[in-house]
C-alpha cells in the first residue's frame, strides 16, 4: 500500500502498487507495475480509473484516507482492461451503483462485456467537455491507443492530462514524480512503449498533431502506470514524438539462436564485420534475453539481422517465439539480413526471410547458410555479410 499524495490542489494519486508483477502480457516487468487511480475533490468528487480487482480493497483504503468512498460522485474510466477496469464492481458497489460511469461508447461495451455487470454508464464524445460539480473535464478519445476503448480526460482549470495506458512505464519504485527519479525513468518508458504502443505509431503521431492543434496547457501528465510527469511534461511528448516516427538510427540489433555453436560463430562474424564499420551494433541470445528487452532495442536500430539454425525444416522454436512477438508490434523503416547454419535441409534462412517480407523490412541480402560447422571461408561471407549490412545503413541515414 502506499500514501495517497496530493498532486496539486485536491486531487489526489490513490492508486496501487504491484510489487510481485513480473509478466504483462510476455513483457517482462522486472520492477513490478502501478495501478494508479486518481481522486478529485470538489462540490463533485470524481474518481478517474480503478485498479486491477486483487488491488480493489486497497484502492477503497486509500480513498478512505481523503474522504468516504460513499461521497465519491462519478467515475471516469478511461479504458477497459482489466487492470484499470477490474475492481469497478467492487468501487460502485461501495458508492452506489447509480452512480454515474463516464466513458467511451467502446468503453461501456468493454467495461460490460469484460465484467459482465451493466452499470449507469454515460458515454461521452471525442472533444466534449463535461462540468461535474466545480471542474470541467474534457475527453479526447484515442481509439487503438492501445485499446478501440482507450480515451484521455482532460482537467483544464490544472493543466493536467489523465492519459491512461499512454507515457506510462511499468515500475514499482519508491518516487512518484520525474523530478524524483529523474533520466533514470526514460529507459522504462522507452520499453513501454516499444512493448506496448509501437504497433500503433501511426496514430501516436496522429494524437500528437491533434493535441499540438487544441494548443492544451498541459502542466502534468498522469498516466495509469509508473510516475507522474510534473516537472518537465514536455520532455516524455517529445520520446513518443522521436519513437513513434521510427526514425532509423546507425544501430544493429543481431538475434540468434544456436545448438551447436555454429550460428553463434556466423554471429560474432557479422558482428565483428558491422563494427568495422564504425556502425553500433547489440548482439542477443535469445535463450539469454528477454522478448521484450530485445523489442526495445529493436526500435531504435537501423538494421534487424537474424540469425537460426533449422531444426525439423524450421526456425529454431526461440527464435520464432521472438519474431512472432516481433511481428505483431510491426517495426517499421528498417532493412534486414538472415543467417544460419544446418545439418541437411537448411530452411531457416528462407524461412526467415520470409517473415522479413511480411514485415515489410528491406530484406538487403539473400543471407548466408553454412552446412555444419563454418569454415574460414564461411566466416569471411559472415564478416562480409557484417560490412554490407553496415555500409548500407550509412547510405540510408
Amino acid at each position: 500500500m502506499y500514501k495517497p499524495i496530493e498532486i496539486a490542489d485536491k486531487i489526489y494519486s490513490v492508486g496501487c502498487r504491484d510489487w510481485d508483477m513480473r509478466d504483462f502480457h510476455g513483457y517482462s516487468t522486472y520492477e513490478g507495475t502501478t495501478y494508479n487511480s486518481f481522486l478529485v475533490l470538489g462540490k463533485k468528487n470524481i474518481l478517474i480509473d480503478t485498479v486491477k480487482e486483487k488491488f480493489g480493497n486497497e484502492l477503497l483504503s486509500n480513498i478512505s484516507r481523503i474522504i468516504d468512498p460513499e461521497k465519491i460522485d462519478a467515475v471516469i474510466s478511461n479504458h477497459a482492461e482489466m487492470d484499470h477496469s477490474g475492481s469497478i464492481p467492487k468501487i460502485m458497489n461501495k458508492i452506489g451503483r447509480d452512480k454515474p460511469i463516464y466513458c467511451s461508447k467502446m468503453g461501456a461495451k468493454n467495461i460490460k462485456a469484460n465484467l459482465n455487470k451493466d452499470f449507469n454508464f454515460h458515454v461521452i464524445k471525442h472533444g466534449e467537455n463535461i462540468t461535474l460539480g466545480d471542474r470541467t473535464f474534457s475527453f479526447l478519445e484515442t481509439k487503438m491507443l492501445h485499446w478501440p476503448d482507450s480515451m484521455f480526460t482532460y482537467l483544464a482549470d490544472e493543466g493536467i492530462l489523465f492519459s491512461s495506458d499512454a507515457f506510462g512505464q511499468h515500475f514499482a519504485g519508491d518516487m512518484f514524480f520525474d523530478d524524483e527519479i529523474g533520466d533514470e525513468i526514460i529507459p522504462h518508458a522507452r520499453k513501454y512503449y516499444a512493448n506496448i504502443l509501437l504497433h500503433f505509431s501511426s496514430r501516436v503521431q496522429s494524437l500528437l498533431k491533434d493535441v499540438a492543434k487544441m494548443n492544451l496547457k498541459i502542466n502534468m501528465i498522469c498516466p495509469d502506470h509508473g510516475i507522474i510527469w510534473r516537472d518537465n511534461p514536455s520532455k516524455i511528448i517529445e520520446h513518443y514524438d522521436k519513437w513513434s516516427k521510427q526514425e532509423p538510427q546507425k544501430k544493429v540489433v543481431i538475434i540468434f539462436d544456436s545448438m551447436w555453436e555454429s550460428t553463434t560463430k556466423m554471429a560474432k562474424q557479422i558482428t565483428s564485420g558491422i563494427e568495422s564499420e564504425d556502425v553500433n551494433v547489440r548482439l542477443m541470445n535469445t535463450r539469454k534475453w528477454h522478448r521484450s528487452d530485445i523489442l526495445t532495442e529493436i526500435i531504435e536500430a537501423g538494421a534487424l539481422v537474424v540469425g537460426s539454425p533449422t531444426l525439423n525444416n524450421n526456425i529454431f522454436p526461440v527464435i520464432a517465439d521472438v519474431m512472432t512477438y516481433i511481428k505483431g508490434l510491426k517495426p517499421q523503416n528498417k532493412i534486414a539480413a538472415a543467417f544460419g547454419s544446418y545439418g541437411w535441409s537448411g530452411e531457416a534462412v528462407k524461412i526467415l526471410n520470409k517473415e522479413f517480407a511480411e514485415m515489410e523490412l528491406d530484406i538487403i541480402d539473400d543471407g548466408v547458410r553454412v552446412q555444419y560447422v563454418p569454415d574460414e571461408d564461411d566466416l569471411n561471407k559472415c564478416f562480409d555479410l557484417g560490412v554490407k549490412i553496415a555500409k548500407t545503413l550509412k547510405e540510408r541515414l
